[in-house]
C-alpha cells in the first residue's frame, strides 16, 4: 500500500522525499514526480514529517535506530507516524528514542486494503500524544478517510492486531461458507448475495469475496495476486497471539486461524492474497 498512499500525498500537492528497498519502487515514485533518497537517514535530514510502513518489528528497528537509520539525522519536531503493523512495545520504544532526539513518534497502523490506499479511504489508528494528533491527521487526511485516535503510543498497534484477528477468522468462516455451498450445488454468486442480505453479512463477504469470480478488483479474481499476502496474516496473527499470552486472553479461533495460515504458507500461499485459504479449503477431499 506505500506506493498509493505516497502517490495521493504526491497529488495533494504534498513534496515528498522517499526510500525503499526496491529500486523499482522509487522509480515509479520518482516518475511521479517525488525525490528519491540513499537511505531513510537522507531522508531524514531532508523533511519534517516522516511516514514509514514495514514489514515487521525487526525492519522498524532498523530503519529508525540502525545503521543509516533515521534518528541518525532527524531534525527537532519532526513527526513520525509509522504505519506498519507491529509490536505495540516496539513502538513505544521507538517513541522514547525520538522523544530522546526532540521529535514525535506516533504509531498509525492502516486498515481497507489496496483498493481503499488506492482512493485515499483508508483508517488509520492513532497512537501517541492527544496534543499532536491534529498534525497527524493533517497529513494522514491526504490517504485516508477515517483518522481516528486511539490514545496513547501501541494502541493504534493494539487496535490493528485486534481487527486482523476478527479479519482471518471471518475470511476463514466466509470461504469455508462459500466452499460448502458450491459442493451442495449452489450458485456462488447468488450464494453471496443471500449471504451479504442476511445474518451472514461481514466484509469477507461482501467487499473481498474469496471465490474467483463472485466480485471484479478482488484478488480473489486476479489469481490470488496483489492484496494482502498470507505471510504477512501469519505475522499479525503472531503479534494477536503474542499479545494474548501477555494478557491471558482467551482467543480460541484467533490460535486456530493462525495454524491455519502457517499450514496455506507451507502448502505454497505464502506470496498469495490471505483470501486463498479458498484454495486450500476447496481441495480438501477431492
Amino acid at each position: 500500500m506505500g506506493g498509493p498512499m505516497a502517490v495521493n500525498l504526491l497529488n495533494k500537492g504534498h513534496s515528498i522525499v522517499v526510500y525503499d528497498v526496491s529500486k523499482e519502487a522509487m522509480k515509479r515514485l520518482e516518475d511521479e514526480g517525488a525525490c528519491v533518497a540513499t537511505s531513510p537517514s537522507e531522508v531524514a535530514s531532508k523533511v519534517d514529517s516522516i511516514i514509514s510502513m514495514l514489514p515487521n518489528s525487526q525492519h522498524v528497528r532498523s530503519c529508525y535506530a540502525g545503521d543509516k537509520g533515521v534518528f541518525q539525522t532527524i531534525q527537532p519536531g519532526t513527526l513520525i507516524l509509522d504505519s506498519s503493523t507491529i509490536d505495540p512495545t516496539v513502538s513505544k520504544e521507538m517513541a522514547g528514542l525520538a522523544g530522546k532526539k526532540g521529535a514525535v513518534f506516533m504509531d498509525a497502523p492502516v486498515s481497507g486494503g489496496v483498493n481503499a490506499a488506492k482512493g485515499g479511504t483508508l483508517t488509520f489508528m492513532v497512537g501517541g500524544e492527544e496534543k499532536e494528533f491534529e498534525a497527524a491527521k493533517v497529513l494522514l487526511s491526504s490517504m485516508g478517510k477515517n483518522i481516528v485516535y486511539c490514545g496513547e503510543v501501541g494502541n493504534g498497534q493494539a487496535v490493528k492486531i485486534c481487527n486482523n484477528m476478527l479479519l482471518a477468522i471471518t475470511m476463514i468462516g466466509t470461504a469455508e461458507t462459500m466452499n460448502l455451498g458450491m459442493r451442495l450445488g449452489l450458485e456462488p454468486k447468488l450464494m453471496a448475495s443471500i449471504i451479504n442480505t442476511a445474518t451472514g453479512r461481514c466484509w469477507a463477504s461482501e467487499l473481498y469475496n474469496p471465490v474467483p469470480g463472485v466480485l471484479e478488483n478482488v484478488p480473489s479474481s486476479n489469481n490470488y495476486q496483489g492484496g494482502f499476502g498470507t505471510a504477512l496474516m501469519v505475522k499479525d496473527l503472531g503479534l494477536a497471539q503474542a499479545a494474548a499470552t501477555d494478557t491471558q486472553s482467551p482467543t480460541p479461533l484467533g490460535s486456530l486461524s493462525h495454524q491455519i495460515y502457517r499450514l496455506m504458507c507451507n502448502s505454497g500461499l505464502a506470496e498469495k492474497d490471505f483470501s486463498s485459504i479458498f484454495l486450500l479449503l476447496q481441495e480438501q477431499n477431492k
